[in-house]
Protein backbone atom coordinates (compact mmCIF):
# COMPACT_ATOMS: atom_id res chain seq x y z
CA UNK A 1 0.00 0.00 0.00
CA UNK A 2 1.27 3.46 -0.38
CA UNK A 3 1.96 6.14 1.55
CA UNK A 4 -1.29 7.78 2.31
CA UNK A 5 -0.89 12.03 2.08
CA UNK A 6 -2.98 14.62 2.80
CA UNK A 7 -3.44 17.81 1.34
CA UNK A 8 -1.89 21.02 2.42
CA UNK A 9 -3.77 24.59 2.59
CA UNK A 10 -3.09 27.78 3.08
CA UNK A 11 -5.14 30.10 5.03
CA UNK A 12 -7.89 30.98 2.16
CA UNK A 13 -8.01 26.87 1.18
CA UNK A 14 -5.96 27.13 -1.54
CA UNK A 15 -4.01 23.99 -1.89
CA UNK A 16 -0.52 24.18 -1.84
CA UNK A 17 1.24 20.73 -1.70
CA UNK A 18 0.67 17.44 0.08
CA UNK A 19 2.37 15.73 3.01
CA UNK A 20 2.51 12.00 4.85
CA UNK A 21 -0.29 11.43 6.74
CA UNK A 22 1.74 9.83 9.41
CA UNK A 23 4.14 13.23 9.60
CA UNK A 24 1.59 15.52 9.34
CA UNK A 25 -0.43 15.71 12.97
CA UNK A 26 1.91 16.92 14.98
CA UNK A 27 1.67 20.08 18.04
CA UNK A 28 2.43 22.30 14.90
CA UNK A 29 -0.34 20.11 12.39
CA UNK A 30 -0.06 22.21 9.25
CA UNK A 31 -4.03 23.05 7.59
CA UNK A 32 -5.02 20.52 5.68
CA UNK A 33 -8.21 19.05 3.38
CA UNK A 34 -10.20 16.42 5.49
CA UNK A 35 -14.27 15.17 5.77
CA UNK A 36 -16.63 14.13 8.39
CA UNK A 37 -19.63 11.91 7.16
CA UNK A 38 -22.86 10.78 8.87
CA UNK A 39 -24.71 7.75 8.16
CA UNK A 40 -28.13 7.39 8.33
CA UNK A 41 -30.46 4.44 8.02
CA UNK A 42 -34.00 3.73 7.08
CA UNK A 43 -34.91 4.85 10.32
CA UNK A 44 -33.25 7.99 10.62
CA UNK A 45 -30.92 7.55 12.89
CA UNK A 46 -27.09 8.37 12.74
CA UNK A 47 -25.10 6.13 13.21
CA UNK A 48 -21.84 7.23 15.87
CA UNK A 49 -18.50 5.62 16.05
CA UNK A 50 -16.19 5.25 18.92
CA UNK A 51 -12.73 5.92 17.98
CA UNK A 52 -10.21 2.79 18.57
CA UNK A 53 -8.00 3.08 21.87
CA UNK A 54 -5.29 3.15 19.46
CA UNK A 55 -5.61 5.65 17.47
CA UNK A 56 -3.20 8.95 17.81
CA UNK A 57 -5.66 11.68 18.68
CA UNK A 58 -9.17 11.47 20.57
CA UNK A 59 -8.74 7.52 21.38
CA UNK A 60 -11.81 6.33 23.01
CA UNK A 61 -14.14 8.97 21.91
CA UNK A 62 -17.49 8.73 20.18
CA UNK A 63 -17.67 10.88 16.78
CA UNK A 64 -19.08 10.88 13.16
CA UNK A 65 -19.71 7.87 11.54
CA UNK A 66 -16.23 8.42 9.63
CA UNK A 67 -13.91 10.58 8.24
CA UNK A 68 -10.66 10.87 6.52
CA UNK A 69 -8.59 13.08 3.83
CA UNK A 70 -9.04 13.14 0.32
CA UNK A 71 -6.37 12.36 -1.65
CA UNK A 72 -4.61 14.74 -3.76
CA UNK A 73 -6.82 14.12 -7.43
CA UNK A 74 -9.17 12.42 -5.15
CA UNK A 75 -12.93 13.83 -5.22
CA UNK A 76 -14.70 14.27 -1.88
CA UNK A 77 -17.09 10.99 -3.05
CA UNK A 78 -14.32 8.97 -4.23
CA UNK A 79 -12.70 9.69 -1.28
CA UNK A 80 -15.63 8.63 1.25
CA UNK A 81 -16.78 6.12 -0.31
CA UNK A 82 -12.78 4.45 -0.17
CA UNK A 83 -12.62 5.45 3.85
CA UNK A 84 -16.55 4.08 4.24
CA UNK A 85 -15.36 0.52 2.65
CA UNK A 86 -11.53 0.82 5.24
CA UNK A 87 -12.97 1.78 8.31
CA UNK A 88 -16.45 0.38 8.35
CA UNK A 89 -16.51 -2.59 5.73
CA UNK A 90 -19.69 -0.88 3.95
CA UNK A 91 -20.57 0.71 1.21
CA UNK A 92 -21.98 4.17 0.44
CA UNK A 93 -24.68 6.23 -1.27
CA UNK A 94 -26.60 9.60 -1.71
CA UNK A 95 -23.88 11.57 -0.65
CA UNK A 96 -24.80 14.87 0.30
CA UNK A 97 -23.24 18.14 1.79
CA UNK A 98 -24.36 19.16 5.26
CA UNK A 99 -21.62 21.77 6.37
CA UNK A 100 -19.73 22.56 2.89
CA UNK A 101 -17.71 25.29 5.01
CA UNK A 102 -16.82 23.27 7.64
CA UNK A 103 -13.32 24.20 9.37
CA UNK A 104 -11.57 23.57 13.08
CA UNK A 105 -8.61 23.44 14.81
CA UNK A 106 -8.42 21.23 18.06
CA UNK A 107 -5.56 20.24 20.52
CA UNK A 108 -5.53 17.00 22.11
CA UNK A 109 -4.65 15.82 25.79
CA UNK A 110 -1.03 15.02 23.84
CA UNK A 111 -0.69 18.03 22.38
CA UNK A 112 -1.51 16.96 19.13
CA UNK A 113 -2.92 19.17 16.84
CA UNK A 114 -6.16 18.50 14.25
CA UNK A 115 -6.33 21.75 12.03
CA UNK A 116 -8.78 21.02 8.67
CA UNK A 117 -11.03 22.44 6.38
CA UNK A 118 -12.96 19.49 7.10
CA UNK A 119 -16.85 19.43 4.66
CA UNK A 120 -19.56 17.55 6.71
CA UNK A 121 -21.56 15.58 4.53
CA UNK A 122 -24.77 12.89 5.21
CA UNK A 123 -25.24 9.62 3.41
CA UNK A 124 -26.89 6.75 3.47
CA UNK A 125 -25.53 2.73 4.44
CA UNK A 126 -25.69 0.31 1.63
CA UNK A 127 -24.66 -2.84 3.23
CA UNK A 128 -23.48 -4.37 6.61
CA UNK A 129 -20.76 -3.02 8.37
CA UNK A 130 -17.94 -4.58 9.13
CA UNK A 131 -16.23 -1.98 11.21
CA UNK A 132 -11.98 -2.27 11.22
CA UNK A 133 -10.94 -2.51 15.13
CA UNK A 134 -7.75 -0.39 14.37
CA UNK A 135 -10.45 2.37 13.49
CA UNK A 136 -13.76 2.04 15.29
CA UNK A 137 -13.85 0.53 19.16
CA UNK A 138 -17.73 0.00 18.94
CA UNK A 139 -20.74 1.75 17.38
CA UNK A 140 -24.48 2.70 17.99
CA UNK A 141 -27.02 3.54 15.34
CA UNK A 142 -28.75 6.69 17.61
CA UNK A 143 -31.68 9.08 16.84
CA UNK A 144 -30.51 12.84 16.20
CA UNK A 145 -32.20 14.27 19.39
CA UNK A 146 -30.68 11.25 21.60
CA UNK A 147 -27.10 12.71 20.23
CA UNK A 148 -27.79 16.08 20.84
CA UNK A 149 -29.31 14.80 24.30
CA UNK A 150 -26.11 12.63 24.99
CA UNK A 151 -23.27 15.61 23.91
CA UNK A 152 -24.94 18.30 25.64
CA UNK A 153 -25.07 16.09 29.37
CA UNK A 154 -21.39 14.12 28.28
CA UNK A 155 -19.05 16.43 25.91
CA UNK A 156 -16.07 15.19 27.27
CA UNK A 157 -17.35 11.99 25.56
CA UNK A 158 -17.71 13.36 22.30
CA UNK A 159 -14.72 14.21 19.49
CA UNK A 160 -14.63 18.36 19.52
CA UNK A 161 -15.12 18.21 15.59
CA UNK A 162 -18.49 16.50 16.61
CA UNK A 163 -19.37 19.14 19.16
CA UNK A 164 -18.93 22.07 17.00
CA UNK A 165 -20.37 20.07 14.19
CA UNK A 166 -23.56 19.84 16.54
CA UNK A 167 -23.41 23.91 16.79
CA UNK A 168 -23.25 24.72 13.47
CA UNK A 169 -25.61 22.96 11.72
CA UNK A 170 -28.03 20.91 12.77
CA UNK A 171 -27.91 16.60 12.05
CA UNK A 172 -31.63 16.76 11.80
CA UNK A 173 -30.53 17.97 8.27
CA UNK A 174 -28.56 15.37 7.42
CA UNK A 175 -31.84 12.35 7.48
CA UNK A 176 -31.97 10.80 3.58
Amino acid sequence: MSEELVVLLAADGTRIGTESKASVHTENTPLHLAFSCYLYDEEGRILMTRRALGKKTWPGVWTNSFCGHPGADESFEDAMIRRAQQELGTLITDIRPLLPDFAYRAVDASGIVENEICPVFAARIDGDLDPNPDEVAEYAWIAPADLLAASAAAPFAFSPWLLEQITQGSLLEGRT
